[in-house]
C-alpha cells in the first residue's frame, strides 16, 4: 500500500503576524487620530514619540508625533477585511516589499463599516500588514539563535496569498 504524499510543507505556510495602523501628526490632530484608531479598532492606541531632532519640521525627541494601534490573531484578519475594501481591494505592486504590504486611506469614511465621526472630521491613516512563517521565533531569540535560511516573504508569495484568501487585485508595472 504506497500512498504518494503530496501534502504542503507546514513549515513553509504564510501567516499574517499583526496589522499595524497609524495616524501621524502633533496637537489636536494627534487626539483626534487616537480617537480614530480607539473607535476604528476597539483597541487602545499608543503614542509615538520622535528619537530624533528635526529642525525644519520642529521636531525635538520626547515629542509625540503619531498614534499607533497593532492588531494580532483574528483581530488582524477582520481589520484586513475591513479596510481592504476602502480601496477597492486592488493594491499596486510597489506596496509590496519583503514580508509586508502597506497601503493608505484618504479618508476613514470610505471603509465600508465606518460612519462620519464629528469631533475626528475627516482624517487618513496607513496601514501595514506583517507576513511570518512558523519558526521565524528561532530566528529571532538570543539563546541558542539557529540560522534559518529562506525566512523571508517574497512579494510573489504575498500576492499569491492575497488573491488567494483575500480576492485582492494586484496592478502589476508593465515593462517596457
Amino acid at each position: 500500500m504506497k500512498q504518494k504524499m503530496e501534502t504542503e510543507n507546514i513549515m513553509r505556510k504564510i501567516k499574517i503576524e499583526r496589522v499595524v495602523l497609524n495616524i501621524g501628526g502633533t496637537g489636536e490632530k494627534l487626539e483626534k487620530g487616537f480617537r480614530l484608531l480607539e473607535v476604528l479598532s476597539g483597541k487602545k492606541p499608543v503614542k509615538v514619540k520622535a528619537t530624533k531632532r528635526i529642525p525644519t519640521w520642529n521636531v525635538r525627541p520626547g515629542l509625540e508625533v503619531g498614534t499607533k494601534v497593532t492588531l494580532r490573531g483574528d483581530d488582524a484578519i477582520e481589520m484586513i477585511k475591513k479596510v481592504l475594501p476602502a480601496i477597492d481591494n486592488t493594491l499596486k505592486e510597489r506596496q509590496i516589499q519583503k514580508n509586508f504590504f502597506s497601503f493608505g486611506i484618504h479618508e476613514y469614511i470610505e471603509i465600508p463599516s465606518m460612519e462620519y465621526i464629528r469631533e475626528v472630521g475627516i482624517m487618513g491613516l496607513e496601514i501595514t500588514v506583517v507576513f511570518t512563517r512558523a519558526g521565524r521565533r528561532v530566528e529571532k531569540k538570543k539563546v541558542k539563535r539557529g540560522k534559518m535560511k529562506n525566512m523571508d516573504i517574497s512579494p510573489e508569495e504575498i500576492i499569491e496569498f492575497l488573491e488567494e484568501n483575500f480576492k485582492t487585485k494586484i496592478l502589476r508595472k508593465i515593462k517596457k
